[in-house]
């Protein structure tokens, strides 16, 4: 898998390749990481890529002939994979996990990075497959959900991950928030592991973190739990929780 950025940062964008278990798999090329400086394709001699915007107002905008030829470049150098080119802003579309999971099983993808007041509209029109946002938030450009787009889609990819069933068993992954975790030593802050992690016992082990994976989604985000329909099981293990808490 290939990944083109277009940023006006292109050093932030690069420190994805110095820190974790995803900086040592873009180091690996799993996926492989390209950033585009729109600076260096536009047509003066300061590398200014915005303007005033028509009709006045506040702030700067990205023009669309530098980002359209910062793109052909893109193109170019990706050949023809029809990678999808997606803009980061808070008008597009809320990225989550089934998002991740389905940019993880492309060729690849092309994150544009606006600044500024925006992004001329004419290259979104002409140029962008789709927006994606991470939230009802707006921040001062695209490079930190980019970099977040790119983290939570290379850890889904095979060798990222030092163990394949962490990206499987994470949050939102099977629609619900995950398990609670423990490690050692048994007794900590005045609280011990629950007895089943100890058991020894697989499936007792796995009943219970289910159960809890429920429960924490019950506690935390029911909303999810609205879009999911539960086995006769699941079911079962949830009224458990709930009634264990005493509600």
């Amino acid at each position: 898998m290939r990944i083109d950025v277009v940023s006006l940062f292109p050093e932030w964008i690069a420190g994805l390749r110095e820190y974790g278990v995803v900086g040592r798999g873009l180091r690996e090329f799993r996926p492989a990481l390209h950033i585009w400086n729109p600076r260096d394709r536009a047509d003066n001699a300061s590398g200014r890529v915005d303007d005033r915007p028509y009709g006045g107002g506040p702030g700067m905008v990205m023009d669309a002939p530098t980002l359209a030829r910062t793109l052909d470049a893109v193109a170019a150098a990706r050949g023809d994979d029809r990678a999808p080119v997606i803009l980061l802003s808070p008008q597009g579309h809320r990225f989550d996990q089934a998002w991740a999971e389905r940019l993880a099983t492309g060729p690849g993808f092309v994150l544009c990075c606006g600044r500024y007041e925006g992004v001329d509209q004419r290259f979104i029109d002409a140029r962008v497959d789709v927006q994606l946002s991470i939230g009802d938030v707006v921040l001062s450009g695209g490079e930190l959900p980019a970099m977040m787009i790119i983290d939570a889609v290379a850890r889904l990819l095979d060798g990222v991950l030092g163990d394949a069933r962490s990206a499987v068993q994470d949050s939102f992954s099977t629609g619900l928030l995950d398990h609670p975790h423990y490690t050692r030593p048994d007794a900590a802050l005045g609280r011990a592991v629950p007895e089943v992690l100890l058991s020894g016992d697989h499936a007792r082990i796995a009943r219970w973190r289910e159960k809890q994976a429920l429960g924490a989604t019950w506690l935390h985000r029911p909303d999810l739990l609205d879009r999911l329909t539960l086995s006769a099981e699941q079911e079962r293990l949830l009224a458990e929780f709930i009634s264990e808490r005493g509600e």
